[in-house]
């Protein structure tokens, strides 16, 4: 039910990186692909310096219904995913935790979601101990359809 083509919308986060570069937030898009009817494959397209990039990476179902593990490169690199709440036609709020930091995104079905769901991200971020000053919304234009074949990278999406 999750698959198909999303964008992000909105990420908390206490990364320093996004912190610093915020001003600096391209429009995202992302396609999600169920494949062996479980694990979810993620491309992730964003421009980077002007040029559009695909970031591959492989979610991988765990015992928990809409729990996901996504394994980095090395040792304890790898990132809990859990779907916290969506309806599948209008957007999805996803929680991601690396060890003790935890990060939460918004996506929608379209670039823009409504004042209700915006809210409704905005108490889960506040509910995980977050806040607005680390709270960035996403362009919503300018979306990358496609990379070509040397702008793919697979594994992790550091943001």
């Amino acid at each position: 039910q999750l698959a198909g083509r999303w964008f992000l919308v909105g990420m908390a986060s206490r990364c320093s990186y996004l912190a610093e570069h915020s001003h600096r937030l391209e429009a995202t898009a992302v396609m999600v692909t169920v494949l062996d009817g479980q694990s979810l494959a993620i491309s992730t397209f964003r421009k980077l310096d002007g040029m559009c990039w695909e970031i591959r990476q492989r979610y991988l179902p765990t015992q928990a219904h809409g729990r996901f593990l996504l394994k980095g490169r090395g040792y304890g690199s790898k990132v809990d995913v859990v779907v916290g709440e969506t309806d599948h036609s209008t957007y999805a709020i996803l929680y991601y935790q690396k060890g003790r930091s935890i990060s939460v995104k918004l996506y929608g079905r379209t670039s823009r979601v409504s004042d209700a769901i915006a809210d409704k991200f905005e108490q889960r971020v506040r509910a995980v101990g977050l806040s607005e000053d680390v709270t960035y919304y996403f362009p919503q234009y300018g979306f990358c359809d496609a990379a070509d074949e040397f702008h793919i990278l697979d594994g992790e999406l550091q943001i």
